[in-house]
């Protein structure tokens, strides 16, 4: 079963309808790749605290997966929740990409070479 854990600066409060949102938006992106993520850990910023930003949130999203290097993605937006699903869709179309990749490599190797013409 895969873990989220959802982490905030000290400029985000998180409270539990923030956490249940988080998590009901990375499980719906990830719904399909339950088998191979392991742990995602969801990591929201807001800006506006930091000098000179340009007052939007961000949310960093960090997905361990079975067999692979961890993919991170992030998204910026002018809420938490634009942010949230913004960066869960990019996870989602970058874990497609990569176990896409491993599955076309699978599929084109030469199945028995031994019958070369």
């Amino acid at each position: 079963m895969m873990q989220i854990s959802v982490h905030t600066d000290n400029s985000i409060e998180l409270h539990e309808p923030l956490a249940r949102h988080v998590e009901n938006v990375v499980q719906d992106a990830l719904n399909r790749f339950t088998d191979q993520v392991t742990r995602v850990e969801v990591h929201l910023s807001d800006a506006k605290s930091e000098k000179g930003a340009d007052g939007d949130n961000r949310c960093l999203i960090e997905a361990k997966l079975v067999h692979f290097q961890p993919i991170a993605v992030s998204d910026h937006g002018p809420n938490l929740h634009q942010a949230i699903g913004g960066a869960a869709e990019k996870l989602k179309r970058s874990i497609d990409s990569t176990i896409g990749k491993l599955h076309d490599t699978k599929v084109r190797q030469p199945r028995g070479s031994e019958h070369a013409s």
